[in-house]
């Protein structure tokens, strides 16, 4: 599949920076803050990117972390991955905690985070009184194995 969508992106913040991709064929555009802040340890905040977009009908935005910030410092997306609806117009912002031991600085122009886009099936739900069985039938939590 190489279909080529096209994301429209408005800066709601004269400082917001356009997405990009870090190198040629990565699968998701770096988001960068718009402000500078001291996240605590074990504290969360919604960072801004000072843009908003327009996702495609059909499509959704992903917001995911940056392995290096999470691996070096403790630093991830909360609400991994956070889901931008197609119908969303309002600014991006990320969902961000540091579970690391040290506070971590935000500053303005750092890349926080990253945005994939995805294709999503129109679906329904379809009330029934009976289920198909499975191999896992209703093995919850565990019920695969360590």
């Amino acid at each position: 599949m190489n279909e080529r969508v096209t994301i429209k992106v408005k800066r709601v913040h004269k400082e917001a920076q356009v997405p990009r991709t870090a190198k040629t064929g990565d699968v998701a555009f770096d988001l960068y803050s718009v402000e500078d802040y001291e996240l605590q340890p074990g504290e969360r905040t919604a960072v801004r990117t000072g843009l908003a977009m327009e996702i495609p009908r059909g499509y959704e935005g992903q917001v995911r972390p940056r392995s290096g910030l999470a691996l070096k410092h403790g630093i991830t997306v909360l609400n991994t991955p956070g889901t931008i609806d197609s119908g969303y117009r309002g600014e991006v912002k990320a969902i961000m905690i540091n579970h690391g031991t040290e506070p971590f600085k935000v500053e303005k122009g750092m890349r926080i985070c990253q945005l994939a886009i995805r294709p999503v099936p129109t679906s329904e739900i379809s009330v029934v009184d009976e289920l198909s069985d499975s191999e896992r039938g209703d093995g919850g939590f565990g019920s695969t194995g360590v």
